[in-house]
């Protein structure tokens, strides 16, 4: 399996550490050769990632929201009522793949490179109507919902009615998005099917597994887990006999037919554009399955990106998934989101040490940190709840220090900030809302420090040494240096109320220094130090061209290796 998570070299006063490569837990964290300077090689690490949960952002294309399907279990819309007359949904909105290609200018202009979508999967044509039923500010029942958000397969292979459109293909959408500039994550689903049993009557569609041919190979029948009888009734062979999430069917990874069944059902969606998958609760399926399904796709797709979300604050937990002998999948850093919530929901009562520890620089459990997916807030967790300064802010932290940068739909517009899944955080965002986002204060900073990350190598994927992160200031640089790209960047970070001043002298080095959102210039001789003041809630990002020159941060580079 080629996979090349990791090279990682430097040059002391002209020797080669050869110490580097041997020091760092026995594991190929990092290839040393000489002159070289790079936190990871892995091609998706340049990107930056647009979340959209496909239904709920714009619909291009009214003639597939089948407004009336559903009958006596209608799917459309299903306003939640809360208080003061606030809503959330639980139906379709009419959002589709033709809305996103619609604004895949608006979203590459930004700085996005990529969109992450929710499951294109077919899904059933039914509210559900068993389980308790949902209410506003609910959770975890089921009762009276939909599958607008993709997640409740009936059909692996095949994609959902409201989400193509008769012009408009999953192949001909990831085509036209690619050839805007915009790479494809699908959104993938290993560990459950639909809501399957406590139904009042067994609706079509729910507890049923259909194949590529659209023929039913296993039906839960309504039935509670442990009344399945996968020994003598084949349609219940892809179930396991004990619950897990919810009503959800429990499929079984250890069935080689359903392992089989799923793993062909990525490959197939790479074929039809894919470019890197999201792995949807990651942690409810064994390794066993996820290495079993990345070395099936990596054989085929050597460079192929996948990212897994495992809903755990600790580091230890999510990191076993990064692991070769794992799968070698990246996870979601929601350690990271923790500390970034907490730190920018409050910008001027935290302290930027709060984040320092989270990046896990040196002594971290990953097996490589730069290759970690960073986000604030999701789908599946209340909207952080920032001013438009907390937003900015937290944009330029995402932006600029390691990891591949993930924002939810609405976020460049503060978009129903402080809700939860039940509550709002889903709700339809719409074109009207986009068209008025450019000129929004957070779009418009957003677009700012992401496209500054677009444009330079060394934010994508150099080594990432702190200066100091402390009250509202957070110094430090990122380093590259390959056959492609040598550079060092200086990120100065400012989450206050009044204008910062940095003197940075440490591990500074001789030369031209570029600011890349002002393109202001500085000269710094031998010996000297970088003096910038840095505006409220500002960021300023200053670049040398070329190799890496001082010995000391070449030294500090080298233990953060040997730590790593």
């Amino acid at each position: 399996m080629k996979f090349n998570r990791t090279a990682i070299a430097l040059t002391v006063a002209g020797v080669l550490c050869s110490a580097c490569a041997s020091t760092v837990n026995n594991e190929v964290k990092s290839k040393v050769a000489a002159d070289r300077i790079v936190g990871t090689d892995t091609p998706f690490a340049s990107e930056a990632v647009y979340f959209v949960v496909t239904d709920r952002f714009v619909d291009g294309d009214p003639s597939n929201n089948h407004e009336t399907q559903g009958g006596e279990y209608p799917t459309w819309q299903l306003p939640l009522e809360g208080p003061e007359g606030k809503k959330a949904y639980v139906g379709y909105m009419g959002g589709d793949l033709k809305g996103i290609l619609n604004n895949a200018d608006y979203i590459k202009d930004m700085g996005f490179t990529a969109v992450w979508m929710t499951p294109v999967h077919d899904n059933p044509d039914y509210a559900f109507n068993g389980d308790e039923p949902i209410t506003y500010g609910g959770a975890f029942k089921d009762g009276g919902k939909t599958g607008y958000h993709g997640y409740w397969a009936t059909n692996f292979y095949k994609a959902d009615e409201h989400l193509v459109s008769d012009d408009l293909s999953v192949r001909d959408y990831t085509a036209k998005m690619k050839a805007s500039g915009l790479k494809s994550v699908f959104d993938i689903v290993a560990n459950h099917g639909t809501p399957s049993f406590t139904m009042e009557e067994d609706l079509p569609g729910y507890g049923e597994i259909y194949d590529k041919d659209d023929n039913l190979v296993a039906d839960h029948q309504n039935l509670p887990p442990q009344e399945l009888d996968p020994e003598n009734n084949p349609l219940h062979r892809f179930f396991h006999d004990y619950p897990d999430l919810v009503k959800l069917s429990n499929l079984d990874d250890e069935n080689p037919e359903v392992r089989d069944y799923l793993i062909n059902s990525y490959l197939y969606w790479i074929s039809q554009g894919a470019d890197g998958f999201r792995i949807d609760t990651i942690r409810h399926v064994p390794h066993a399955f996820w290495r079993e399904a990345s070395d099936r796709i990596r054989e085929r797709y050597p460079d192929f990106f996948m990212f897994g979300e495992a809903f755990d604050y600790e580091a230890n937990n999510i990191a076993q998934h990064t692991l070769p002998k794992n799968g070698g999948v990246s996870v979601l850093d929601f350690p990271m989101q923790k500390a970034m919530v907490s730190v920018f929901e409050k910008p001027l009562e935290s302290d930027f040490a709060d984040l320092e520890n989270a990046l896990h620089l040196t002594h971290g459990p990953y097996h490589n940190p730069y290759d970690l997916t960073t986000f604030y807030d999701n789908h599946d967790m209340a909207r952080i709840n920032a001013t438009d300064n907390g937003f900015i802010n937290a944009h330029n932290w995402l932006f600029t220090v390691r990891g591949i940068p993930v924002v939810y739909m609405g976020s460049e517009i503060g978009f129903m900030r402080g809700t939860a899944e039940h509550a709002g955080n889903r709700n339809y965002v719409g074109q009207e809302r986009l068209d008025a986002a450019v000129n929004h204060p957070i779009q418009q900073a957003l677009t700012d420090i992401a496209n500054v990350r677009k444009n330079t190598p060394a934010l994508q994927r150099g080594i990432q040494v702190n200066v100091a992160l402390s009250g509202h200031t957070a110094a430090f640089y990122r380093v590259i240096n390959t056959a492609e790209s040598q550079q060092t960047a200086l990120v100065l970070l400012n989450k206050g109320d009044s204008a910062q001043t940095f003197n940075v002298n440490q591990f500074i080095q001789s030369g031209n220094w570029v600011e890349q959102l002002t393109g202001r210039e500085l000269t710094i001789a031998e010996g000297g130090k970088l003096s910038a003041t840095v505006e409220p809630n500002g960021v300023q990002v200053w670049l040398r061209e070329g190799k890496v020159e001082n010995e000391a941060l070449l030294a500090q580079i080298k233990y953060q290796l040997s730590r790593q």
